[in-house]
């Protein structure tokens, strides 16, 4: 088994000749067994990211590589439920499955499949055109589990779902995914349902990666700072020589997400940021530098980078 399942070099999309770029000069490795967060607002690239690691899409520069191969390659391999769920809507439930199994011989685990589709009370007999969104859902991630795939690609999988049926599924893709080291790259507008489950980040932003690497290493590397907007003698607090990626003012008070490159004053309030407040933070300002970490290349935190105390 290859340790990288996914890596991009200088990837870009444009659709037509005059169309807009979708995805453009995006780099990043992830490594296998990750359960890794895509995350960024509509229209930056989410969708069309994963579909190029499908091998639904070609791209229009750069590469791509899927467990080591050309995703075209790979896609015995890989399990890919898409935003709108496709399913053949005159089939039953069971047929379904069945159909599941016939197209992924040797691979398919029935139990794991069966077992998705009871726990959400779905009659086999039913046809998938009379089921909810979110039952069409559930009938989708039991294929994706049942293919017993090393590489699970979900595009917003949990939308349909009511916050129970989510919190279920969730706990069975991460159990999956635990017992047979199953790489899962999910994407989702729900951030704080992904801080307890994922263990990797990929923020997209303008068709671009601004953040990417393991999330412990993305939020220790930033640091979020509370403290007076103003010095004693009334000049606006100079946060220089950090890497300042937002600064907000409320009042008297200054509040910062800081990339930091040296000691912080006394007056500062320190804290590591949140999923939420990082992402947000590189969200809400677009001219933020990039930072892109390798979990092979990670430096260890030096004291300069250690919370104040």
């Amino acid at each position: 088994m290859t340790h990288t399942a996914i890596e991009a070099a200088g990837l870009g999309k444009r659709f037509g000749r005059r169309g807009g770029w979708a995805l453009r000069d995006c780099s990043f490795r992830l490594p296998a067994g990750r359960v890794c967060a895509v995350v960024g607002p509509n229209g930056a690239g989410k969708s069309t990211l994963l579909a190029h690691a499908a091998g639904l899409l070609a791209p229009t520069e750069g590469s791509l590589t899927v467990l080591g191969t050309d995703p075209a390659a790979a896609r015995e391999r890989v399990a890919y439920v898409a935003q709108d769920k496709p399913l053949y809507p005159q089939l039953t439930v069971a047929d379904t499955l069945r159909l599941g199994q016939e197209l992924n011989p040797g691979r398919w685990d029935a139990s794991v499949a069966e077992r998705i589709t009871a726990a959400g009370d779905l009659d086999p007999r039913a046809r998938i055109r009379s089921l909810s969104g979110g039952q069409r859902t559930r009938v989708a991630l039991a294929l994706a589990l049942g293919k017993r795939a090393e590489l699970l690609l979900l595009d917003e999988p949990m939308a349909d779902l009511d916050p129970l049926a989510r919190h279920e599924l969730m706990g069975v893709l991460m159990a999956e995914a635990a017992e047979h080291g199953t790489t899962v790259v999910m994407s989702s507008h729900v951030v704080a349902e992904l801080e307890g489950s994922c263990d990797h980040l990929l923020l997209i932003g303008g068709g671009r990666v601004r953040l990417a690497g393991d999330l412990d290493d993305l939020l220790a590397a930033h640091t979020l700072l509370t403290g007076p907007a103003h010095s004693p003698d009334g000049a606006a607090r100079d946060l220089t020589p950090h890497t300042v990626v937002e600064a907000r003012t409320t009042g008297r008070q200054l509040t910062a997400v800081v990339r930091r490159s040296g000691p912080l004053g006394d007056d500062w309030r320190t804290a590591e940021p949140s999923l939420e407040e990082l992402v947000l933070a590189y969200l809400r300002n677009p001219e933020a530098p990039a930072l892109s970490l390798d979990p092979a290349k990670v430096p260890a935190r030096t004291a300069a980078q250690e919370p104040a105390v």
